[in-house]
């Protein structure tokens, strides 16, 4: 791709080393920047860090009518206000960027709010699912227009009543209704049929609306809001270090003869990706954690069955241990990943197979065959965050540099990568492609 950024990357004999604060979790920020923008008061989120995706959802809040400025350390957030406009208006103009998240969890909000907006979508979100709450939102007074079509138009008020969602396709669509549920007129029921994956998302959204005030229970399975209900987000947020993230720097300590330790991540978060530690343990890395620290360090590897149904996110940089593991590794419960900011599966597998890991796609996952040297490779990071950071970290296996193409990739959720892979002992260059 024309002027894409190319970062090569090769790591020191024995890998990478050292101590790594946490990036702040976009997760968590998308969802408190939201409760305090639907606030009646005044009120501060904490964020150490910002990313394309947080930055999203700070402009589209905005563009609802909240006064959110950048401050030392955060965000002050001055709320929407009214959120019923009288009378006729021009729809609104909200740029989501590539970010999931910001469309799925604002385009219930803003239909509760009765907003006529068009959402801006780039890169390959147009193209990632919206069914079923595409259909749910139509069902309860909404008027969308085509999915496929840019912009995505929204009219009409979101109405209270029963809505049904299928669990597997995205947690990001429960969520969203949820936020949504305490704006409405009246009681809401919110059920879900299948099995609910990421599951761990839904509950770090019950747990920012709880902290602001919101009252969700659950009544022969489904999620209720009883009534309307106002958000009373509290006078300061602190936004949680980010798991996800972080895995990167942890699976990168997995594999390295040296300790690497993250900071900054808080042993008891709703962050369903913590199941990491266990993970890596399971493989046969050396794991301490102490208070807010978790140290990772390489032991004798070995391949293990994983089942990422709540935790796809972390599907990259385990795969990057598979490779380091001697014997099979298996990934399942991974489907969702192909809808993903690239078909996340076949990303893995071409990158790691570039280097020279024996790796095959199944429907729903991978089979790794590790535990033997790599070499160094032209690699393209599919235009998705995750898999230019995985390429960085598979470097310490391999025998010469890994040149990442597309690298800026990281601006989504880790503007910052490439400085803190320096400051574990990345040897990291720059040109442009």
């Amino acid at each position: 791709m024309a002027n894409s950024k190319v970062i090569e990357v090769s790591a020191p004999r024995g890998g990478l080393a050292g101590t790594i604060a946490a990036i702040a979790s976009k997760s968590h920020a998308h969802r408190a920047l939201i409760c305090a923008a639907l606030s009646e008061a005044p009120s501060r989120v904490l964020c150490s860090s910002v990313s394309a995706d947080i930055l999203a959802t700070v402009a589209c809040l905005n563009a609802l009518g909240a006064d959110i400025t950048a401050g030392d350390g955060g965000f002050e957030i001055m709320p929407i206000g009214d959120p019923r406009p009288g009378g006729a208006q021009e729809p609104i103009d909200l740029y989501c960027g590539e970010s999931g998240t910001t469309l799925r969890l604002l385009l219930p909000v803003v239909a509760a709010l009765g907003r006529s907006a068009n959402f801006h979508r780039s890169g390959r979100l147009p193209q990632r699912p919206l069914s079923p709450l595409y259909e749910e939102l139509v069902a309860q007074g909404c008027m969308l227009g085509d999915p496929n079509a840019e912009p995505l138009t929204l009219a009409g008020r979101l109405e209270p009543g029963a809505f049904q969602l299928d669990g597997s396709v995205s947690s990001q669509f429960l969520s969203g209704l949820l936020l949504a549920s305490p704006l409405l007129a009246g009681r809401s029921e919110l059920r879900v049929t299948g099995e609910l994956e990421s599951r761990p998302y839904v509950d770090l959204t019950l747990d920012v609306m709880r902290a602001s005030g919101i009252e969700i229970t659950s009544e022969d399975g489904a999620f209720c809001c009883s009534e309307p209900q106002a958000y009373h987000a509290p006078r300061e947020v602190v936004v949680e270090g980010d798991w996800s993230n972080a895995a990167f720097w942890l699976c990168s300590g997995a594999i390295s003869a040296r300790p690497v330790t993250v900071t900054g991540l808080d042993p008891h978060s709703v962050q369903g990706d913590r199941a990491l530690v266990g993970i890596l343990q399971r493989f046969g890395a050396a794991v301490d954690c102490v208070a807010d620290a978790v140290t990772v360090q390489g032991g004798t590897l070995k391949g293990i069955e994983i089942d990422v149904s709540d935790t796809p996110d972390l599907a990259p940089a385990l795969a990057v241990v598979a490779a380091a593991a001697s014997g099979l590794t298996t990934i399942t419960g991974a489907a969702r990943l192909r809808l993903k900011e690239s078909d996340r599966l076949a990303a893995v597998a071409d990158v790691l197979g570039r280097l020279g890991v024996q790796v095959e796609e199944v429907e729903d996952g991978l089979t790794i065959q590790g535990g033997r040297r790599l070499h160094g490779a032209v690699v393209d990071a599919w235009g998705d965050h995750r898999i230019a950071m995985m390429a960085a970290i598979a470097a310490p296996l391999c025998d010469g540099s890994v040149a990442i193409t597309g690298a800026e990739a990281v601006n989504k959720s880790y503007p910052q990568f490439f400085e803190d892979l320096r400051a574990l002992g990345g040897l990291v260059s720059e040109e442009k492609g």
